[in-house]
């Protein structure tokens, strides 16, 4: 019995034009930074954008290839994941939404009151980062 394989086909071939697409994206970004930015932010945001595209990748590879041993996280951001999966997403990024507006207010003020923008940047996205992991952890216990 043939089983007809295109809608898988179809989907890979979205998802693979649609990633390198999203490669382009960042090189062209990457370079005109590299070009035109200050410093070595060009660099910067194409190691960045390495280091990120590679852990989605990872994950995405996790989840589908290996379920059994994907974590919560990974299959609700790769959105292979059932009910509870997304819900915890959905919520602890709620949370981190609410949190977001008075952290960038303290960083806005911080910088008014003279503080370094890079050093304020810097605390504001780990900040960011930290409420968002520690908002999933609790989120993912109590569920």
């Amino acid at each position: 019995m043939s089983t007809d394989r295109s809608p898988i086909v179809r989907r890979a071939a979205a998802a693979a034009a649609v990633y390198v697409a999203g490669i382009a994206l960042i090189i062209v970004v990457g370079l005109l930074l590299q070009e035109h930015g200050p410093g070595n932010m060009g660099r910067g945001v194409l190691q960045g954008a390495a280091v990120g595209t590679v852990g989605a990748l990872f994950m995405l590879w996790r989840a589908t290839r290996r379920p059994p041993h994907a974590t919560t996280f990974e299959r609700a951001w790769t959105q292979t994941g059932d009910e509870r999966d997304d819900a915890v997403l959905t919520r602890a990024l709620a949370v981190l939404g609410l949190a977001t507006l008075p952290i960038t207010s303290a960083g806005a003020i911080a910088i008014a009151f003279g503080a370094p923008v890079e050093m304020v940047l810097v605390l504001l996205l780990t900040t960011q980062v930290v409420v968002g992991a520690v908002a999933f952890v609790v989120i993912a216990r109590r569920s």
